[in-house]
């Protein structure tokens, strides 16, 4: 598919395309739909550029809302949070920004950046850090490349501006927590801003497509569980009920456990998903089915419409599906930084086609 722009119309498919490869994170993409829907019609389509079509020093501004997902659904961004980042890297860069780049595909990070681009008056960059969602802000692919980690810059609903200047990406994100605990676990925050050839190689590029096609694989369709899972290349790993789902916010995260029920086919099973604003590990008695760095991604069984987790609820008729991350989240570095081991589980990451083949 080439796309040179995105209208209003093309938002809904966005955002069933980022729901789902939100893995449960990325916020909730229905007050992103509606800021997009809204900052198109007053400014009309934004250009989706790509990285080749930008010259060498082209400024490129990664954003995206940092913090907990159950808070970013009650504290929505405005048009000036952007206005204000943009504005302080003009002043520390001497120019302004040639594209906005959501920092995740994954959730309302993937769709709310149509709006801020739109309201900019700058293209969106066909790409991410990503290729799903994190929640961490080194947990990015600029990070895994080796670019420095030396500019955050962060702005609240209340008007703040901070900036920061990390020693590395691990800092990087201690520092920029802080400041979202002390904004109320919710910013505004561009971080790795670089021109595009420094990108070149660095960021995961035709995201912001693959989450069109994704959510247009769905709509219409006679199956659309059936016409996601075949898009994704997914297995699935369980089709159930929700019987319990356990959250809570605790410095910056949502962190807890999911449990799904199985029916049908499945009836007897009980899968157990760990949560850290996405879905990270599922398991049924005591093995492993799916890890992080891997998708895991809980779907509504009739509509193929991806489920958050601060929207799981007890009775929900769900599927679970997971598929294969980026190769480039499969290197050394990838793992390191975003494997089971970097969220605190003692597990050897196992590849999720080679973990259902097992079972």
């Amino acid at each position: 598919m080439s796309l040179t722009s995105i209208d209003a119309n093309d938002i809904a498919a966005l955002a069933r395309g980022c729901a789902v490869l939100g893995t449960g994170g990325g916020g909730d993409v229905r007050t992103g739909s509606l800021a997009a829907v809204r900052a198109i019609r007053e400014h009309g389509p934004v250009p989706l550029t790509r990285l080749a079509d930008l010259p060498e020093d082209a400024l490129v501004v990664p954003l995206s809302g940092i913090g907990a997902p159950t808070v970013s659904h009650e504290m929505i961004h405005g048009e000036d949070e952007p206005r204000r980042i943009v504005e302080e890297i003009e002043r520390i860069f001497g120019r302004p920004p040639s594209a906005i780049m959501s920092s995740e595909i994954g959730g309302a990070n993937g769709v709310a950046p149509v709006a801020w681009a739109a309201q900019l008056g700058v293209p969106l960059l066909d790409a991410d850090g990503m290729g799903r969602a994190f929640p961490e802000v080194q947990m990015v692919s600029m990070y895994v490349a080796g670019l420095p980690a030396d500019l955050v810059v962060m702005s609240d609903v209340a008007g703040n501006v901070v900036t920061i200047r990390p020693v590395d990406g691990l800092w990087s994100e201690r520092l920029a927590r802080a400041v979202c605990v002390a904004a109320g676990s919710h910013a505004l925050m561009a971080d790795y801003v670089l021109t595009a050839g420094r990108a070149r190689g660095a960021v995961i590029e035709g995201t912001v497509t693959r989450a069109l096609e994704i959510g247009r694989a769905t709509q219409g369709a006679a199956d659309p569980l059936g016409a996601l899972q075949d898009r994704l290349g997914a297995a699935r790993l369980i089709t159930g009920k929700l019987t319990d789902a356990e959250r809570r916010t605790t410095g910056g995260f949502v962190r807890g456990t999911a449990t799904i029920e199985g029916t049908g086919d499945d009836r007897g099973r009980r899968l157990a998903l760990e949560l850290q604003n996405e879905n990270l590990v599922a398991t049924e008695d005591g093995r492993t089915l799916a890890m992080v760095p891997d998708l895991i991604t809980v779907v509504d069984t009739e509509t193929a419409a991806a489920v958050q987790t601060e929207g799981l609820r007890y009775g929900q008729r769900v599927t679970v599906l997971a598929w294969p991350c980026d190769p480039l989240w499969r290197t050394p570095k990838g793992l390191e930084t975003a494997g089971p081991a970097a969220f605190g589980y003692d597990l050897d990451y196992v590849p999720v086609e080679e973990l259902m083949a097992r079972a």
